[in-house]
């Protein structure tokens, strides 16, 4: 894993920059995805990156791996000066005395991370209350180094390219839909409908897939509602989808913009590119 040098928000100009304000904070943020990735890159060999070291805030184990993402990125926040929370699927919420919360997922996909698969990322979104509240969402491909942000009302980008979601078409559709023991009939008649089906294990690289063309639809439901995704999971990849021109509800294409930033709810999930997807989804079943 190589860690780019550069900064492709520092170099982009016209329609692929981002002003004002949100440039800085997105800044600061793409600053903090290369230190997340930079320390997975240097754990690679360590035999331990695997051990359970403790308990999230979210009920669920944390390994060596999350817990070194998880501390650099407070490190990085302390070192950038930023008042901002922080709320991570590892510690839970942490005061910081700002107005804004920066969401965090530090290895989305840590399963395939610690198989040396290539599809985990470093998910970030900063915003306050709820995921409508998300004004920016950072994204970084932990194999490739590629980046993909944006701000609320400028548009959603990939190392500093403008991306947008595809006109829909049944002939041609791919979807990502989580499959496996856990997963709902809903899912699996889904998958059963589908052209094409894809899954990668990450949810925020899945929902980006939509985001920049390659997909359609993404789609995660699993039983019981606890094992359902985190708003540190989808909130960084929520906000860059909806600039790309798409939209994200829960498993039956009802809103979850008003899902709010705790660790303690759970949502499934269902993002598509095209809105004429989504009608059809609903007319014909797929939901």
């Amino acid at each position: 894993m190589r860690v780019p040098a550069g900064n492709p928000l520092k170099h982009r100009t016209g329609a692929g920059s981002v002003s004002g304000p949100a440039r800085s904070e997105l800044e600061v943020l793409y600053r903090i995805s290369v230190a997340v990735q930079q320390v997975v890159r240097e754990a690679e060999g360590s035999p331990h990156r695997g051990d359970v070291v403790a308990m999230g805030a979210d009920g669920t184990p944390t390994e060596e791996l999350d817990r070194l993402a998880e501390t650099e990125i407070l490190k990085a926040l302390d070192a950038e000066g930023v008042d901002w929370n922080l709320l991570s699927e590892e510690i839970g919420h942490v005061s910081r005395g700002g107005e804004n919360t920066l969401v965090v997922d530090p290895i989305d996909g840590t399963s395939n991370a610690l198989r040396n698969l290539p599809f985990s990322t470093v998910s970030l979104a900063l915003g306050r209350r709820d995921l409508s509240g998300i004004e920016m969402g950072l994204v970084r491909d932990l194999h490739r180094g590629t980046t993909y942000w944006a701000a609320r009302g400028q548009g959603a980008f990939r190392d500093g390219r403008r991306i947008r979601t595809r006109t829909w078409n049944a002939r041609s559709e791919i979807f990502f839909v989580n499959l496996g023991r856990p997963s709902t009939e809903r899912a699996t008649r889904l998958a059963a409908k589908s052209r094409r089906i894809r899954s990668l294990g990450c949810a925020s690289l899945e929902i980006l897939m939509v985001a920049q063309g390659s997909a359609d639809g993404y789609f995660f439901e699993n039983a019981p509602e606890t094992r359902n995704l985190r708003v540190t999971d989808v909130a960084g990849a929520y906000r860059i989808l909806l600039e790309a021109g798409g939209g994200v509800g829960d498993s039956t294409g009802r809103s979850i913009d008003a899902f709010p930033l705790t660790v303690e709810r759970r949502t499934s999930v269902f993002a598509w590119g095209d809105p004429a997807l989504h009608e059809r989804a609903k007319e014909e079943g797929y939901l």
